[in-house]
This record gives C-alpha cells, structure tokens and sequence, in this order.
C-alpha cells in the first residue's frame, strides 16, 4: 500500500467530539473555506452554502436539535446546506423561469456538491492538525431546523461539521474489510453474515477498550439494532415532506 503525509492523515481519521475552548483563527476558517470551494461539483453549478453558527442562541437551538450535548458546545460550528436558492435567482434576475431547479435530479446534484464540500473541508482540517465530526443529527427535526436557521425555500441544510483544536485522542474505529466493499465489475449478491465473525469481533473489541462510552457491541448487531428498526413516528420521517415544502426534489408535476 502507498503511504504520504495525505493518506496517512486519512487513515488516521477520528471522529472528534471534545474540543479545547478555543475558536478558529480568521486564516484558519478562510483556509477551510477555501477548501470546500474548490472541491468537485456536478455541472459546475456549485449548489452548496456554509453557515458559520456563532450565536450562542443558535448553537443551542441546533443542540437541543441534535440531542447530543457536544453539538454547539466548543469548536466552530458549520452548518453545510443545499442551495439552489443561488442559482434559481440568477436564472430569475437574467429573465428566465426555474427549469429543472425543482426536479430530483438537480436536488441530488446539489446534495453531491454539498457532501463532497464537506468532506473537502474536513480532510482540510485535519491536515492543519484539527478535528471535526460531521453531525447528520441536525435533521433530528429537519423543519425546526430550516425554520431556526431561518432558510428560505429552494435551500436544505445536509450535514453539520463541528470542528476545532481536539481535547480527546479516541482510538481508531475498525473498519469494513475490503473485501466487502470493493468488488471488480459486478455486485456480488451472495452474502453470508456469518463471514463477517473476525470483523464483529474487533469491533467488539473497540468498544470494550475505548476509553469514552463503554459500549460492547457489533457491527452485525447494530445493524441488526434499533437504528434501523421501524418504531414510532420520528421526526426525521418528515425529510421528504419538508424537502418539497422547500421546493426541492419535486417530480414534474408538482413542480408545474
């Protein structure tokens, strides 16, 4: 395997929830910035936003959202959103109706830039010696959210990235083998979970020795788990609704 100071930072990814009281630097958000907007984007329409959150009211709105007590608390919070805003008003401003703004096409091109931006941003940081964890729990309550955020229509916030100067050394978190993820020319349909033994036995050795949250489990049993089960109504059963409410990802149809 080839080994440079950017993949080896990549293989040293850690997800980062404690950070020192200490905010970004303006060079260091500029840099950041700078990063994600030079990452790949699909026609190049560019349909991604950043909010930078600083106000303490709203880093708390976003937490109690999230339900997770880190979310807001030290580190520079950014709020990463799909935005077709832009673009539909440039084609309004030059005369021209929304086109195909409205369809799900575009909407997933959008959500392409947005997630690449983010991870752009993030490999960024941790080249500088920083940490982040990026926060898929802001759409705990996606229509909170648009509405705290005070987001107009033809926008979504996608993700969150928490990041800053790391106050915890978590150990690495085992991965999938790459034998099950990486396949030449065809999918392989045939699966047998009980392949996955050796993995869900270092996985259960992760949790059992991490130093934070002693969790002992398995990676087939979290699958297996609660996260996927069909409960009560949650909140985040309402995306779809609130995408289209928004204006994004109509069919024909409701976009006429």
């Amino acid at each position: 395997m080839i080994h440079n100071q950017t993949i080896d930072n990549q293989l040293n990814h850690r997800t980062i929830r404690a950070f020192k009281d200490q905010p970004l630097t303006a060079d260091q958000l500029q840099t950041l910035y700078t990063a994600a907007s030079h990452t790949s984007t699909s026609m190049f329409m560019q349909q991604f936003s950043i909010l930078h959150l600083t106000d303490p009211q709203l880093r708390q709105a976003v937490r109690e959202i999230s339900g997770q007590p880190y979310v807001g608390a030290n580190g520079d919070l950014l709020i990463f959103v799909v935005d077709l805003y832009r673009n539909q008003q440039i084609r309004h401003q030059m005369g021209n109706d929304d086109g195909r703004l409205h369809t799900t096409d575009i909407f997933m091109q959008a959500v392409e830039d947005t997630v690449l931006a983010l991870q752009n941003t993030l490999v960024a940081a941790e080249s500088m010696g920083l940490g982040g964890v990026i926060l898929g729990s802001i759409k705990n309550d996606p229509a909170r959210l648009v509405k705290v955020l005070k987001l107009p229509k033809m926008t979504m916030p996608l993700l969150g990235l928490q990041v800053g100067i790391p106050d915890q050394q978590p150990q690495l978190k085992p991965r999938l083998p790459l034998d099950f993820i990486a396949f030449d020319n065809h999918y392989p349909t045939e699966f047998d979970v009980h392949d996955l033994a050796d993995y869900d036995y270092d996985v259960h050795q992760y949790y059992d020795l991490r130093n934070a949250n002693r969790r002992v489990d398995s990676f087939t049993n979290q699958i297996n788990g609660a996260k996927l089960n069909l409960g009560d109504p949650d909140k985040r059963d309402d995306l779809a609704q609130v995408l289209q409410e928004q204006g994004l990802a109509l069919d024909w149809k409701q976009a006429d």
